[in-house]
């Protein structure tokens, strides 16, 4: 514990605290953290996730800076050997764009930045307003349908 104390920069007892689950460490303390161990910062803030998972706008695991006004909240965390595409999404309420299976392992992450829209699998797709995200297979057919004039979202697609 010591020499991981070390290497990270914090005090033994700031580690000993959050070993034993008693503390509440800031995003710079679990980056150190992370550095120390060689383990992405995501990794120890993001739980494990289902297959379909929706986070709405105000929550999801959030880390406070002790430097600044500055919240960090992780929607995903990109696994080892992954690649991903960003696209942003213009769209207008009508027709809902129906997406055939990608390539296998593929996950879509959807955050809504304004209006409504419904996305997700085909066969159970979630309403979001802005700020909502959520993440799907995108190997499995999928939709989305704007809900209400100038929707925006942002589309991250993780190919494993």
């Amino acid at each position: 514990m010591a020499e991981l104390a070390r290497r990270a920069g914090i005090a033994k007892s700031t580690l000993s605290q959050l070993e034993s689950g008693a503390g509440n460490p800031s995003v710079e303390t679990l980056w150190a953290l992370g550095v120390a161990l060689n383990v992405p910062f995501s990794r120890l803030v993001d739980p494990p996730r289902p297959a379909v998972r929706v986070i709405r706008a105000g929550e999801g695991p959030v880390t406070h800076s002790e430097r600044a006004d500055y919240a960090a909240t992780v929607l995903s965390s990109c696994p080892p050997n992954a690649r991903r595409d960003i696209y942003r999404i213009e769209a207008q309420p009508g027709e809902t764009r129906a997406s055939d299976p990608h390539m296998p392992g593929t996950v879509e992450h959807l955050m809504l930045g304004a209006g409504r829209a419904l996305a997700g699998p085909t066969e159970a797709p979630v309403e979001l307003g802005p700020g909502d995200y959520v993440s799907y297979p995108g190997d499995a057919p999928h939709v989305f349908r704007a809900l209400a004039p100038d929707t925006l979202a942002v589309i991250v697609m993780e190919h494993i």
